[in-house]
């Protein structure tokens, strides 16, 4: 016998109790044979079974089954230690043998083997209760009912009525106490099919089941509130409700995404803001998309209710010029004093309308402050996000969101989520938009609860908080709330819903705000009266009408919050003309490479990166020339010996794409890692390398947010080829491209992209530049092409030192980075400078028939060629920073060169893109007007950055590199 034929049994008696002919006739006898009691002595064998004899005969046996105690730590003590489920002792098997026959021939031991049974199916009811009691939970406000599982009904087990009334014991229920099984069924009713439903059955860690079912079974998930928590969660509705309403009556047919329908979702922010006071959180950062913002700002991030008002009015539309963002996209920050005297500094994040995007943002933000706060064990800065449900449901970024929750590079200590759940998305219902039960199935990839609550139930939403915030404390994990609610207006305020769900809104139309009901609630349980409700909605009422009147009558001042007190000595708008002196003393120098390869004595390295190793440390010397990836260690050691955190993420980082940076070595004998760079930190400066998730959109975006508490710092995010980036397009859009005009943001993010054409198919070879100038205007980022390792020294060092900051692209190289000629001399990596524009070394552009300007490693595919056809009037020059530049600095460039000169720009991409349609639009006229013919060399245009056959690749450069050589004389 096994599992399988248990199971098989049990079912064929559930059918033979409901009705004995629905089993075939040997399974009859056996049952009637077996059981003392058959269906048709149901009543009367439930008599016997509770007399003292039986009930001894019950207890005995449940002694016998797995018991468990909860200590005060969440961990779980046995208290016996029986048989397994599906094994059978050798006592009741000669028992249940001679059952077969007929009675066992004692009563006692007749009715313990009944009473076994029953406990079992007494237990897998219980069970169901916790793995199903959310599907008949009444979290909808609308009242729209769901049919109760039948997994949850007594009759599935073989349980009548009668049953019910027993004086049955549960082994699987340690914190429900009563006197019949119908008493546990209705506290187990009462705790997860009421107003929360709560899904934490998936998750593995039995501690973390047992301390959930400790916490909800023993109140039966409900929350004691006192009068004072009554009236404080009514004034925070009436917060919600007045000013939603009152915006509304001022400033008719204006969008402000309101939050009606959802109000509750304001005690819940004040409430969580409360326990995160109490577990000792410093900092929030808060992400949310655009319904409810307002209201946010407004009831919690108490920004003046004027400034708000101004920003429908609209009065200095010159100051917004090109610039600037919608109301409902802003960011804001401000204190937040507890009810017992905690203070927590407050952010919310600016967000676009990309909705979830903002996710890791917050938790980049959220990591960076935990960094410098030296909060290591991430208990004094804590992430929010607020979603809406089809968003949560249907945006791949969520799941980027949740992966990186317990990650080491990217752990925050745990994120409360609050999804917003209007049970619409826009005009499309759930079962267009989502193939799960809710809109919050996707957060069952992780190991944390999901606690669903309807959010007409304040009381219910208090207990909800409660729980939540204390298991993100208790444990430092990601925890959901999933806040049932409705849209009263639709999408926007100039939306007709009642086009696509006319009968949910013909229900909307007739139902009171929840504001109302708790009202009405708290009145009659005593707790508030109507004149309590008055005054505070008249002092409500009165405040906002004040900050109305002054926002018609006082002169506007705009209200941008500077930047942190962190980025005081950092400023951004146009590149400063002074130069950065990026130096560094060429023997202090060599010292720091070298203690940043030294290893452990007893570490064992990969046989092949010994000599690898050997190598840099005579780099150290000036025994060799630096090649690429030792420039860009000694850039680390030098910014870390000056004082500056270095954090260096993406996938495959540590060893790096093309196995050129080992920066995190591991031990061959032992398994264990080494990061030479970790002996140059100390005390507040940090190195952080970190191998990502396969992701491009979560990460990048991580570590935006990170860069933004960070402006003392180099940090810097790698993409495994340049191509990639175009899977976080929207972080590059509509972050790090334009944060600075729409929220005058800084940041000094670095982008890492892997770019040349070499053969290796469209999807490996272009970082896009084109997208990358395409977006550049008004000073808003730089893009950068080193060709020597002493330039890109220079550049990520120049990025920490000037205090301009705007983020870096840096298109790096392939191939080049074991290129013989990409190399530089110790000296130059120690005492050069970043160059804008790099000229020609052989070969001055006044000696020149013809000038080639490019960028990158066609550079040295042009110097080979002019090298074997020994031509010596063809100077190349290397355009290094492409934004900024400007025509002046283009052209100086060329300065000495004969007018009439042929200036050839030299591109590996097609026509239609790379740098070339960049420099034909905003330097072209200029040049010609400067005296040279500006020409393009290129591959034709093409709607695929390049051919996957490497044969065709090898035919298409030669053709490109001889085209720019053709027609010298």
């Amino acid at each position: 016998m096994n599992t399988f034929s248990l199971d098989y049994i049990d079912d064929l008696y559930v059918q033979y109790v409901q009705d004995p002919d629905s089993v075939p006739e040997t399974w009859q006898q056996y049952f009637e044979q077996f059981m003392v009691v058959s269906p048709s002595q149901g009543k009367k064998s439930a008599t016997t079974s509770s007399s003292a004899s039986s009930s001894s005969a019950a207890a005995s046996v449940t002694s016998t089954r797995t018991q468990t105690a909860a200590g005060g730590n969440g961990q779980r003590t046995a208290v016996a230690s029986p048989p397994a489920r599906d094994s059978i002792s050798p006592s009741i098997g000669a028992s249940i043998a001679r059952a077969a026959k007929g009675s066992t021939g004692d009563q006692a031991t007749d009715q313990a083997l009944w009473m076994s049974r029953m406990q079992d199916r007494v237990n897998q009811l219980v069970r169901e209760y916790r793995v199903r009691g959310h599907l008949r939970a009444q979290l909808d406000p609308l009242g729209i009912d769901r049919a109760a599982p039948p997994e949850l009904s007594p009759k599935r087990y073989g349980l009548s009525e009668t049953d019910l009334q027993r004086q049955l014991g549960s082994s699987a229920v340690e914190h429900v106490k009563g006197d019949t099984l119908d008493a546990i069924l209705t506290k187990l009713q009462n705790t997860y099919c009421r107003s929360i439903g709560a899904q934490f059955m998936h998750i593995d860690n039995r501690n973390i089941r047992d301390w959930l079912q400790q916490r909800m079974e023993s109140t039966e998930n409900r929350l004691e509130l006192s009068r004072e928590k009554q009236r404080r969660i009514y004034a925070r509705l009436a917060d919600a409700s007045i000013f939603e309403e009152f915006v509304r009556r001022k400033f008719v047919g204006a969008k402000t995404f309101s939050l009606e329908g959802a109000e509750t979702l304001i005690p819940m922010i004040d409430l969580s803001l409360e326990k995160a006071g109490e577990h000792g959180v410093k900092e929030v950062v808060m992400g949310m998309a655009h319904r409810g913002r307002l209201n946010v700002m407004a009831n919690i991030l108490k920004k003046r209710a004027m400034n708000i008002f101004w920003s429908f009015d609209d009065p200095n539309p010159e100051m917004n010029r090109g610039g600037g963002d919608v109301r409902y996209h802003l960011g804001y920050s401000s204190d937040w004093k507890t009810a017992r005297g905690d203070h927590l500094h407050i952010s919310l994040c600016f967000n676009p309308s990309h909705l979830e995007f903002v996710n890791t943002v917050a938790m980049g933000r959220t990591r960076c402050k935990q960094d410098h706060r030296g909060d290591q064990n991430r208990r004094e800065v804590m992430t929010m996000l607020i979603h809406g449900d089809a968003a949560f449901a249907g945006e791949g970024i969520v799941q980027e969101t949740l992966n990186l929750s317990q990650l080491k590079g990217y752990r925050v200590g745990g994120t409360v989520h609050i999804v917003i759940n209007n049970q619409v998305g826009f005009t499309t219902e759930p079962d267009s938009g989502r193939s799960t039960t809710y809109a919050t199935d996707v957060a069952k990839m992780l190991q944390i609860p999901i606690f669903h609550v309807n959010g007409e139930d304040p009381e219910a939403v208090a207990q909800v908080v409660s729980l939540a915030m204390d298991f993100r404390n208790e444990f430092q994990r990601d925890v959901v709330i999933d806040l049932y609610a409705y849209r009263r207006w639709g999408h926007n305020e100039g939306d007709e819903p009642r086009f696509t769900q006319p009968r949910m809104y013909a229900t909307i139309d007739q139902r009171p705000s929840v504001r109302e009901q708790y009202l009405n609630s708290l009145k009659t349980l005593g707790k508030i009266t109507d004149a309590d409700a008055e005054e505070i909605q008249q002092k409500r009422t009165e405040k906002l009408e004040s900050e109305f009147e002054a926002s018609q009558h006082e002169p506007f001042v705009p209200d941008t919050q500077t930047l942190a007190a962190g980025w005081a000595e950092f400023f951004g708008g146009p590149e400063p003309v002074e130069l950065t002196d990026t130096t560094f003393d060429e023997e202090q120098l060599g010292d720091l490479v070298d203690q940043a390869t030294r290893l452990p004595d007893e570490f064992s390295p990969h046989k092949k990166l010994k000599r690898l190793i050997a190598n840099r440390r005579k780099m150290a010397m000036g025994e060799l020339p630096f090649d690429w990836a030792t420039a860009e260690l000694a850039a680390f050691a030098t910014l870390l010996s000056g004082g500056h955190s270095v954090r260096l993420t993406g996938q495959d980082c540590q060893r790096g794409t093309f196995s050129q940076r080992h920066a995190v070595q591991h031990d061959v004998k032992t398994g264990e890692t080494f990061m030479p760079l970790s002996g140059l930190a100390h005390g507040d400066v940090s190195i952080e390398i970190h191998n990502s998730p396969l992701s491009e959109a979560g990460v990048l975006g991580f570590e935006y947010g990170y860069s933004l508490d960070a402006p003392n710092d180099l940090v810097l995010w790698e993409a495994q080829f340049g191509d990639f980036w175009n899977c976080a397009q929207v972080i590059v859009d509509q972050f790090i491209a334009s944060a600075e005009d729409k929220w005058n943001r800084l940041s000094g993010l670095v982008m890492l992209l892997p770019h040349g054409f070499e053969g290796q198919g469209p999807e490996h070879c272009s970082a896009r530049v084109e997208r990358f100038l395409a977006m550049s205007a008004e000073h808003n980022i730089q893009v950068c092409q080193p060709t020597t390792p002493a330039q890109y020294f220079h550049l990520l060092r120049r990025q920490v030192i000037r205090k301009w900051r705007k983020p870096l692209v840096v298109l790096t190289p392939k191939s080049l980075l074991r290129h013989p000629e990409v190399i530089s001399d110790r000296s130059d990596i120690a005492g050069g400078r970043f160059q804008k524009i790099l000229q020609d070394p052989n070969v001055s552009v006044k000696d020149a028939k013809r000038v080639m300007l490019c960028t990158g490693k066609v550079f040295y595919d042009l110097k080979k060629h002019r090298d074997e056809l020994g031509r010596h009037d063809v100077s190349i020059v290397r355009v290094e920073q492409l934004y900024p530049l400007s025509s002046e600095e283009l052209i100086a460039s060329l300065d000495g060169a004969g007018r009439n000169t042929d200036v050839y720009f030299v591109q590996d991409e097609p026509l239609n893109m790379g740098t070339w349609p960049y420099v034909k639009l905003h330097f072209g006229d200029d040049l010609n007007a400067a005296g040279f013919n500006l020409k393009p060399v290129t591959r034709a245009e093409s709607a695929s950055p390049s051919t996957g056959s490497m044969a065709a690749h090898v035919l298409e450069q030669r053709e490109l590199i001889e085209a720019a050589f053709d027609g010298l004389s």
